[in-house]
């Protein structure tokens, strides 16, 4: 259950885990992309926008059989913010394309923030998903998954050139590299109890003790309280710290002051084309979207006017 090993790596260095100024590259671009859900055809429509554009170099190329690689050597950085599981056909499918990316691309090239449905996996007794992917996990599924925070593959949070990238974001202020080493102490902790008499109660006091990172709010875990995993976009203000979020569905890419939210493959589930991605350049942000002929699309977004 996605070990996110880094290339020829255990883990990736810790400059390199928490943002793209720690990585030994020239500015790479950052694409990223939210709420995967399993939908396995659609995470390839958004991974391929890149190359189906005159203007940019291919993140992806497809191989004969149609499996998706790394192209972009050193000047990208993919971040897959969070939701790579529950809801879609190919639950297994997404973390195999994900892994692969993450094993072929340079260490710390490949970034996965924790999403709420990742959440589920490590702290599987305070919701009722067993009918869902994360939900029928198995405790050894668990401890590779705390095991994959541990090495730096799935983290909280992820500092970009403008943004930071979680997977729902906080309202108030935070550093990247804080709520990361916070994740890895609440991986290590759960990892010791997973399976043991003591597992469901250790999962209930980690959530209140790592609130930021891990905490469920009010109004199904999405309102006031909620961590970095939880919180609904319509909670998060305008004049918040810069941040790429996903988590709340969306039809486009939309910006709300500072923060932009790209969760947008559920939504066009039903529609041709809708599948994006975001592309942030220390100058830039912009969304490459496919349109329903099978086009891309390119807008552009404003940056914030003070940067973290």
């Amino acid at each position: 259950m996605i070990e996110l090993s880094a290339g020829d790596s255990d883990a990736v260095p810790t400059d390199a885990r928490d943002g793209v100024d720690g990585l030994d590259a020239d500015a790479p671009r950052i694409v990223s992309v939210s709420d995967l859900h399993g939908y396995l055809g659609d995470a390839r429509r958004a991974l391929t926008t890149l190359g189906d554009h005159p203007d940019y170099d291919p993140l992806v190329e497809a191989d004969d059989e149609g499996r998706l690689h790394w192209a972009a050597g050193d000047e990208s950085v993919l971040v897959v913010n969070g939701d790579l599981v529950d809801r879609g056909p190919d639950n297994e499918g997404v973390i195999e394309l994900v892994e692969r990316l993450a094993r072929e691309a340079p260490p710390g090239h490949v970034r996965v923030t924790l999403g709420n449905h990742e959440w589920g996996v490590l702290f599987r007794d305070l919701v009722n998903w067993e009918a869902w992917f994360s939900g029928q996990r198995t405790d050894a599924e668990r401890r590779q998954l705390c095991e994959a925070v541990e090495r730096g593959g799935l983290v909280a949070a992820y500092e970009g050139y403008n943004f930071t990238y979680a997977h729902a974001g906080l309202v108030t202020d935070y550093e990247a590299a804080d709520l990361n080493d916070r994740l890895v102490d609440a991986a290590l902790e759960l990892r010791e109890t997973v399976g043991a008499s003591e597992d469901a109660d250790t999962q209930r006091r980690l959530v209140d003790d790592y609130r930021r990172v891990l905490g469920l709010g009010r109004q199904s875990g999405r309102g006031f309280g909620a961590g970095v995993a939880w919180l609904d976009f319509q909670f998060l203000p305008g004049n918040a710290q810069p941040q790429i979020v996903g988590h709340t569905r969306q039809d486009e890419p939309v910006q709300k002051g500072n923060v932009v939210c790209e969760n947008v493959i559920r939504a066009n589930r039903s529609a041709d084309g809708g599948q994006a991605v975001l592309v942030e350049t220390p100058e830039s942000l912009v969304s490459l979207a496919r349109t329903g002929d099978g086009g891309v699309e390119r807008a552009e977004f404003d940056l914030p006017e003070t940067t973290h």
